[in-house]
């Protein structure tokens, strides 16, 4: 009987391990940045071309290597950091496996130029599909140049999975800013297709932090620094406004390597509970240095996730390092008072308390009674009598005439209240009458909608009554207008007086450009301005005034919300952005016109029921349910 089991070729091996370490032109992007840095370069340049399916390019200055290591560098398995077993636990550099660049050559066509210092001639490597087409001596500066052309180009399959060039471009930022900022000491440049995107120099943590998330950053941050003899922690975190609706800007490095830790992640969340909203995510970039022993990074082959001998111990430090941080710089919750004007303009609280005042107080009774020892249960006989006459004569009169009280009811809108009226006012009654026929008035009135705790609508219908969910109901209303709007009819735009000036990060900068025709048909006028930035002309015209530059970094964030946790197409994403940015939310004041328009224009959609994201908008409550619950059929 014939065997079966056979060896594989060594490019069909090198492009299955492949496949583990280079899935998209990010991944290659990491490993060729890493290598850089290991190299001891202290300039570092990338160069991109369509979103790395035609190019990537990484150029350094570092070391550079010898002839023989340019070529055994493409094997796999060849490495100069590991030579024992007890050096795996001893890992300080960013790569150590020696797959990366077996896994490159495995899938695409490389061209390396490479240049030892202290040489006078460098050495050029052409690999193609894992075979060696050529190598020679050439004329090249110290240090490196790596390019990765044509990715899976030998792997059509593969390639068809790569996203469109915006999202692939986006992936390959994330890489970059994650190598940039754990090596703020290093100067980094990104240039896409011959447009330069970042150039950041050499300087401190801060101020690279600044340099790639926006210069509003400057004056947002907390620094964090904590030392032991198990570990230290140090970075900054920002304060309570910077909390975002996303993860975005959130960074874990342990001894310099990027990480991703669902468990750390909720040490930091835990630090700033009581300071920031609970559906908020706070910024942070915070680096871990521990011993190498104390730490395996040997759990995955991109080296994002990593175990802990400790985790406990990981936490709880983590935790008390940033609260004792916020705790020091005084970033703690605040309660905001709003206090009423006719209180603030009251001579007790305009006037100042003059010294005749003073002594007046001083001098009275009341004043010593609590002043002098012993004296607060005593009643002064001179002056109680007196005193207490006129307690009893407004006693005696508010008894005698019960429309002397003031109540206070609640406001029931009426259907001719001004739509536009969104405060709500509370007046006192002279009698408690009133209210009992403002509220007979509205039960007799079954087309009136009453808002609940300024967050739910009720309604009474034939059946029973239903409560519906301001917010989520408002959101299926857009999303439906929306939809019509991309298939049908564009929205109407409002042009803005003065147009704004939008500055982004480069990641959220090729968001908007790959957005922007579908943006335009949903009413906003943006134009690209150069080196991300968008002049903001128009928004779209059914949606409420405000802020144009806060409203599209609000529509960033939901559209980054959804990105991440809806598989759907990119105008999916858009118009659900759209919906859960623009909608009436939650505490908001509603007029009974307003409600009414709502429950109109919800029934009228083609599926009322449940919000985009597949909330109930509203729950319908039966007459024999109630009858049920109040027990009135025994």
């Amino acid at each position: 009987m014939a065997d079966i089991i056979n060896l594989l070729p060594d490019n069909i091996a090198n492009q299955i391990a492949a496949g583990e370490v280079i899935q998209r032109p990010a991944s290659a992007v990491k490993e060729l940045l890493e290598n850089a840095v290991d190299a001891g370069a202290t300039e570092i340049q990338l160069i991109i071309k369509d979103a790395g399916k035609e190019l990537v390019q990484v150029i350094d200055n570092g070391g550079g290597m010898s002839e023989t290591d340019a070529r055994m560098c493409f094997e796999r398995h060849a490495t100069s950091k590991i030579k024992s077993i007890e050096d795996l636990f001893q890992i300080t550099t960013m790569g150590f496996r020696g797959e990366a660049l077996a896994s490159i050559a495995a899938v695409s066509q490389v061209e390396l130029k490479t240049r030892k210092k202290g040489t006078d001639i460098g050495t050029y490597v052409e690999i193609d599909n894992s075979f060696v087409k050529k190598q020679e001596p050439c004329q090249t500066a110290e240090g490196t140049s790596i390019a990765m052309k044509n990715l899976f180009f030998n792997v059509p399959a593969r390639r068809n999975f790569l996203k469109s060039n915006t999202a692939e471009m986006r992936h390959i930022v994330d890489e970059f800013i994650r190598v940039a900022m754990a090596f703020p000491q290093l100067q980094f440049s990104l240039t896409s297709n011959n447009q330069q995107i970042f150039y950041l120099e050499k300087g401190s943590l801060k101020q690279r932090i600044v340099a790639i998330l926006g210069q509003h950053y400057n004056a947002k941050l907390v620094s964090v620094k904590e030392t032991t003899d198990y570990m230290n922690v140090y970075g900054f975190v920002g304060k309570p406004e910077t909390a975002k609706k996303t993860r975005g800007d959130q960074f874990f490095f342990v001894n310099n390597r990027f990480i991703k830790s669902s468990y750390l992640n909720h040490a930091v969340m835990n630090a700033f509970a009581d300071i920031i909203p609970t559906d908020s995510f706070p910024l942070y970039v915070l680096f871990i240095d521990v011993n190498p022993e104390h730490v395996d990074i040997n759990v995955h082959p991109t080296k994002q996730e990593i175990k802990f001998d400790d985790e406990k111990l990981m936490y709880a430090f983590i935790q008390s390092a940033v609260k004792h941080s916020l705790a020091q710089f005084s970033v703690t919750a605040t309660l905001d008072f709003d206090l009423d004007p006719n209180i603030q303009a009251l001579d007790a609280v305009s006037k100042p308390f003059t010294a005749e005042q003073q002594r007046e107080s001083t001098n009275s009774p009341l004043y010593k009674s609590f002043t002098q020892a012993n004296q607060a249960h005593m009643i002064d006989k001179s002056s109680s009598s007196s005193n207490l006459k006129h307690w009893k004569d407004l006693y005696e009169s508010a008894s005698s005439n019960n429309e002397s009280y003031v109540t206070i009811s609640p406001v029931i809108p009426d259907d001719d209240d001004d739509e536009d009226d969104n405060t709500q006012t509370t007046q006192p009654q002279a009698t408690a009458s009133v209210i009992d026929e403002r509220w007979q008035d509205t039960a007799n009135d079954q087309k009136v909608p009453v808002q609940v705790h300024q967050q739910y609508i009720l309604s009474q219908i034939k059946s029973g009554f239903i409560l519906i969910d301001q917010q989520a109901a408002h959101e299926r209303i857009l999303y439906e207008r929306y939809q019509r709007a991309l298939q049908e009819m564009p929205i109407s735009t409002q042009q803005s007086l003065f147009p704004q000036t939008l500055q982004l990060p480069p990641a959220d900068a090729a968001i908007i450009n790959e957005m922007l025709p579908d943006l335009q048909t949903l009413g906003y006028d943006l134009e690209p301005f150069g080196n991300n930035t968008f002049v903001v002309r128009g928004t779209p015209a059914d949606i409420r005034n405000g802020n144009d530059q806060a409203t599209i970094e609000n529509l960033l964030e939901q559209f980054k919300h959804f990105s991440a946790e809806l598989k759907v197409n990119r105008r999916e994403q858009l118009i659900r952005s759209m919906a859960r940015n623009n909608a009436i939310p939650a505490g908001k004041i509603l007029s009974a016109r307003e409600m009414q328009n709502i429950i109109d224009e919800l029934f009228a959609c083609s599926m009322p029921n449940v919000a985009p994201g597949g909330k109930f908008t509203f729950i319908s409550f039966k007459l024999t349910d109630l009858a049920r619950m109040f027990e009135r059929g025994n």
